[in-house]
């Protein structure tokens, strides 16, 4: 019958979503608690950098508020 299929069909959505959720987290985790940004275009490189420059320690993740802005 057509319900013998739906063990399957959650196993395979399972695992087709699990991928994504697990590198998110990981994400979080390795970034001080924000997810990866990704620079696609030269305009997101540079305010990656602007970022990094601004926060005072080097990276990108450690945002600080504008008492660092000079």
């Amino acid at each position: 019958m057509w319900y013998e299929i739906l063990p399957g069909l959650g196993l395979m959505t399972v695992c087709m979503i699990l991928p994504g959720i697990v590198t998110t987290h990981i994400h979080k985790f390795t970034n001080g608690g924000k997810e990866k940004r990704i620079a696609r275009i030269p305009w997101q490189w540079y305010l990656l950098e602007r970022d990094r420059r601004v926060s005072g320690t080097g990276h990108y993740f450690n945002s600080k508020g504008l008492e660092n802005i000079k």
